[in-house]
C-alpha cells in the first residue's frame, strides 16, 4: 500500500509540474512584460508549485482509508455560537461608525446617515440597482452591464425591503446579519477539527484580514461567505441536501460558488473510500452536489430573458471592463508593471489598488502553501481552484475583496499562529495593515 501511495504521490507531482510548466513556457514565450513583470510571473507559478507540491500528498491520503485526525476536545464556554453571532454583528456597526469617525477625521464631514450613502460607492451601487429595478433589457449602457452582477445578494436586499422601507438600510443589514451568520457557522465548521482556543483565532484571522470591512458593505461578499461556509460545514456533518442548496445560493450569488463543487467531491469521495457507503446512499450525495451548478444555471437563464443570450455576461465583462480568463501567473506581472508605473506618477492608486493586489496575491499562496500539512485537504483543493479562477482574470482590481472571502486564507493564518510570538507579530501586522487599507478606501483611493 505504502509503495502504491507513493507512485501516486509522485505521479500527481510530476503531473503538476509538468502541466504548470508548460504554462508558463507557453506564456513566457508570448509575453510582452519587461524584467520585473516576469519576475513577478515567475515567483507566483513557484509558489503556486510549492503548494501543489505539498498538497498532492495530503490528497492522496485524504482519499485513501489512513485514519484521519481524532475528533478534537468538545469543551468550549457555553452558548459560542451566540456569542460570535452578537461579537461580530456589534463590530459591523462598528465598522459602519468608524467610517463616519474617520471620513470626519478626514475633513469629509456629514452626519452618520449621510456616510452610510458612503457605501454606495464600488460595487454596491450596482447592487442596490439591480434590488430596486432589477435588470434592464434596454437603457444606458451603466445599466445595461449591471448584468454581470450576479442576483442572489439583490434578491434577497428586496425581500428585506419590505420590512425595512429602504434599499440601502436593507444592504447594510443583510450584511450585517450574515458576516454574523458567517463568523459562528465559521466556528462551528473549525471545530469539527480544532479545538475551541484554535477555532477562535482563526476566526479572529478571518476578522482581521485587510479588506473585511467590505462585510459591513452593502454587497455580496457576506452572503457568499454564509453560503460557502454553510455549504462545506452541512457536506461535513453529512446533510448533503441542504448542503448542495447552500452551494446553489452561492453560485447564485457569485460565479466562484461553483468552486464549491471541489471541496464537496473532494469529501464525498473520501467518503465513498473510507465507508463504503451503498450505491442507494452515495447516488443522492452526488445528485446534491449538481445542485451547486444548477445555482448558477439559473443566473444563464435570467441572462437568457434579459438580453436573449445565456452568455451575455460574458460579453459585457470583455467589452466593459475587458476581463477574461486567464492566467493567475499573468496577473502577478501586469500588476507588478502597473504598480511600478503608479509609484511616483499616482502614489494613490499604487497604494490603493496595486500595492494590496499584489500583497494578496502572492501572500495567499505563499500563507496556504506553508500550512497546507495543516489543513484539511478537501479545504487546499477548494482554495486552490478559487484562487486559479479569482486571481486569473485579465483586469483584476479586486484581488484582496475576493481572497478574504475564501476562508482558508484566515484557517492558513490560525495555523501559522498557534505559537504566542507568531501569534502577537501576526495580530500586530494585520491590524496595521486592515487600518490602512481602510483608510484608503475611506479616501476612495481605488479600493475596490
Amino acid at each position: 500500500m505504502m509503495d502504491r501511495t507513493k507512485r501516486l504521490t509522485l505521479a500527481g507531482r510530476l503531473l503538476g509540474l509538468l502541466a504548470l510548466a508548460a504554462l508558463f513556457l507557453l506564456w513566457w514565450l508570448r509575453t510582452p512584460y519587461g524584467f520585473w513583470g516576469r519576475t513577478a510571473a515567475f515567483v507566483s507559478a513557484a509558489l503556486f508549485a510549492l503548494l501543489g507540491l505539498r498538497f498532492i500528498p495530503r490528497w492522496v491520503d485524504f482519499w485513501s482509508a489512513s485514519p484521519l485526525p481524532a475528533a478534537p476536545d468538545p469543551k468550549e464556554p457555553p452558548a459560542m455560537g451566540l456569542r460570535i453571532f452578537f461579537s461580530l454583528w456589534c463590530l459591523d456597526l462598528l465598522i459602519l461608525l468608524a467610517a463616519w469617525a474617520l471620513r470626519a477625521a478626514l475633513g469629509h464631514g456629514g452626519s452618520f446617515a449621510e456616510t452610510l450613502d458612503f457605501w454606495r460607492c464600488t460595487d454596491s451601487q450596482h447592487y442596490l440597482a439591480i434590488a430596486e429595478d432589477w435588470y434592464l433589457s434596454e437603457g444606458e449602457l451603466d445599466r445595461l452591464v449591471q448584468l454581470v452582477f450576479l442576483p442572489g445578494y439583490p434578491v434577497l436586499v428586496r425581500l428585506l425591503k419590505l420590512l425595512t422601507g429602504d434599499f440601502l438600510t436593507a444592504g447594510l443589514l443583510l450584511s450585517a446579519l450574515c458576516f454574523a451568520g458567517s463568523g459562528a457557522v465559521f466556528y462551528r465548521l473549525l471545530r469539527l477539527d480544532l479545538p475551541h482556543e484554535a477555532a477562535l483565532r482563526a476566526l479572529l484571522m478571518l476578522c482581521l484580514l485587510p479588506g473585511s470591512f467590505f462585510y459591513a458593505a452593502p454587497m455580496s461578499e457576506s452572503l457568499f461567505l454564509l453560503c460557502s461556509l454553510g455549504c462545506v460545514y452541512l457536506a461535513r456533518k453529512d446533510r448533503w441536501l441542504l448542503a448542495g442548496l447552500c452551494g446553489a445560493w452561492a453560485a447564485f450569488t457569485r460565479s466562484l460558488g461553483l468552486m464549491l463543487a471541489v471541496p464537496l467531491i473532494m469529501e464525498l469521495v473520501a467518503q465513498a473510500v473510507r465507508e463504503k457507503p451503498p450505491v442507494t446512499k452515495l447516488f443522492p450525495r452526488a445528485a446534491c452536489v449538481l445542485l451547486v451548478p444548477l445555482g448558477f444555471a439559473a443566473y444563464c437563464v435570467i441572462n437568457y430573458f434579459v438580453a436573449g443570450n445565456p452568455w451575455q455576461f460574458m460579453i459585457y465583462q470583455a467589452e466593459h471592463w475587458g476581463q477574461h480568463l486567464g492566467l493567475f501567473f499573468n496577473t502577478a506581472a501586469y500588476q507588478t508593471e502597473l504598480a511600478i508605473g503608479t509609484f511616483t506618477d499616482n502614489p494613490h492608486n499604487f497604494c490603493g489598488l496595486w500595492l494590496p493586489n499584489l500583497i494578496f496575491g502572492l501572500g495567499s499562496l505563499a500563507l496556504v502553501a506553508a500550512a497546507v500539512t495543516d489543513l484539511r485537504p478537501s479545504y487546499c483543493a477548494w482554495f486552490i481552484a478559487y484562487y486559479v479562477i479569482a486571481v486569473g482574470a485579465t483586469w483584476l482590481l479586486s484581488a484582496p475583496r475576493y481572497l478574504m472571502a475564501m476562508p482558508v486564507l484566515p484557517m492558513a493564518l490560525g495555523r501559522l499562529s498557534e505559537k504566542k510570538p507568531a501569534k502577537t507579530a501576526m495580530l500586530i501586522l494585520l491590524t496595521l495593515l486592515w487600518l490602512l487599507y481602510y483608510l484608503a478606501f475611506l479616501q476612495r483611493w481605488q479600493v475596490w
